[in-house]
């Protein structure tokens, strides 16, 4: 069970429900562990966005994997919340198994717009490799085959499925901590979501849209980076040092030095876009498998209870 609870990551406005009728905050035990959850999950965001600050001049693809990477971190410490107050996924009411199961399908609906973003940045990778594989033998042809890799990479396969949370429904006991969570773990996942969809994309389309359905703006570093984000658009270092280097080359400037510059930084992007990929499809595995899961537990209760 430890092990299903940590598949997860994803979408709506976070806030605390304590003022809404139909919430009842859960005794003191159940508020300890649901408070230390999110100490947690905030001191994690902060490290993220402390040193240095999250401005556009900072933003790297290595950095956009540490956000990434983040995810599975919340993943355990929620799981670790799960085992504390006793609640594991096969005791959980309706209301939690759905918005599990709603929240999943978007998170795999936003790790195919990730594997896309990376197949887009691939193939403009490869384009570039050849090209440049012809600077000895034709130079004429590198200069006209050089583009951009940006230029070659979209945000067109991002979208959003619906979101939604069953705010009428009446929360309480562990069932309330259980909602609690979620929300702050959907909340996360989308943040996390929008900054590496941006980042792969160059495109700061996907980060605004997610944007609507998290409530860090309490956070100043992280609203910084709205700002910058906002003014400047999404430029990722290693891709723009990528584009100066094919500018170079393409205009005669730079010679073989720019030639060998370009060549090392499109290894260093295969490696990166390689390990993104890799944290993709794991966590795009253990969503399936999480489903699956709890399906299977919600058939066997179902089946006892009739």
């Amino acid at each position: 069970m430890v092990l299903l609870l940590h598949r997860l990551g994803l979408p709506h406005k976070l806030s605390s429900r304590l003022d809404n009728h139909h919430q009842t905050p859960p005794p003191e035990a159940l508020s300890a562990s649901l408070q230390a959850f999110r100490s947690d999950v905030s001191n994690r965001l902060r490290q993220l966005l402390g040193n240095p600050a999250p401005e556009l001049e900072f933003m790297s693809l290595e950095w956009i994997k540490k956000c990434f990477e983040l995810l599975p971190v919340i993943n355990r410490a929620f799981a670790k919340m799960v085992v504390d107050i006793d609640y594991p996924m096969s005791k959980w009411e309706v209301g939690a198994a759905e918005e599990y199961l709603s929240y999943s399908l978007n998170l795999l609906e936003l790790l195919n717009s990730v594997t896309s973003s990376i197949s887009h940045l691939n193939q403009a990778r490869l384009s570039l490799s050849h090209a440049l594989s012809l600077i000895e033998t034709t130079p004429s042809l590198m200069t006209k085959r050089a583009t951009k890799i940006r230029s070659a990479n979209s945000s067109k396969d991002f979208k959003v499925g619906k979101v939604g949370v069953n705010e009428e429904r009446p929360w309480s006991g562990k069932e309330y901590v259980i909602h609690e969570a979620l929300l702050l773990i959907k909340s996360t996942g989308f943040w996390v979501f929008g900054i590496v969809l941006s980042g792969l994309s160059g495109d700061v389309r996907p980060y605004m849209e997610m944007r609507k359905f998290i409530d860090f703006t309490s956070m100043a570093l992280e609203a910084s980076l709205f700002i910058e984000m906002t003014n400047k658009g999404c430029v990722i270092k290693e891709l723009k040092e990528i584009d100066d280097a094919v500018a170079s080359i393409a205009d005669g400037r730079g010679g073989d030095a720019a030639a060998e510059e370009l060549k090392s930084r499109l290894e260093v992007l295969e490696k990166v876009l390689q390990g993104v990929g890799e944290e993709a499809d794991d966590l795009f595995s253990k969503i399936l498998a999480g489903r699956n899961e709890l399906l299977d537990s919600l058939r066997r209760k179902s089946s006892s209870n009739t």
